[in-house]
């Protein structure tokens, strides 16, 4: 397991990657087929509680992504609570698997693209922060929803593999999916 540490306006010391090592280390014991684990620390400035330190955690498994974020006083509460929420989805991720081994789900699992973040500051001017680029294997709609829900998102963008389109599906406030079908004008 490879394990990247990146930070913005925060100074991570050995004892702080020590801890990461140590806690990280820890979930190749439930999910063994962990390839690449990516973690990014920074400070967030708000007005109310003053900085808040963010811990942001990606797994890299067997082409699929499994993502999670938590922003507490504490850099050290901020990765403990993100890792809590991690052996949450991972719970989840490992239950789907052994539905679809046993032969309860109703479709094929394909390789699933990487993960979609869409964090666009807000600026005076309305620009363009950030632009990210991802690879997109085709897939149905079920499996966009279940890459949806791992990575923690309220939308995902991926290749339909029906249609050959690109869609979006998208978490209605209701507790539904929506799916997105672009139609040239």
């Amino acid at each position: 397991m490879e394990l990247r540490v990146s930070s913005h306006d925060i100074q991570v010391t050995d004892y702080v990657r020590d801890y990461i090592d140590k806690k990280v280390g820890k979930l190749d014991r439930y999910l063994p087929e962990i390839t690449e684990v990516r973690v990014d620390l920074s400070t967030e400035s708000t007005r109310s509680t003053g900085e808040l330190q963010v811990a942001q955690i990606t797994l890299r498994t067997n082409g699929k992504y499994i993502r999670a974020e938590e922003q507490t006083q504490d850099i050290f509460a901020s990765i403990d609570a993100v890792l809590d929420k991690l052996y949450r989805q991972i719970a989840r991720y490992k239950g789907k698997r052994e539905d679809r081994w046993k032969g309860k789900g109703a479709y094929q699992a394909e390789p699933l693209p990487i993960e979609m973040e869409m964090e666009l500051e807000e600026e005076e001017e309305g620009a363009i922060v950030r632009r990210k680029q991802f690879r997109m294997y085709p897939m149905d709609e079920r499996e966009a929803i279940e890459q949806m829900e791992l990575l923690g998102h309220s939308f995902f963008v991926f290749h339909n593999a029906e249609t050959g389109d690109v869609n979006v599906v998208y978490r209605r406030r209701d507790g539904d999916y929506g799916l997105i079908v672009p139609v040239p004008a």
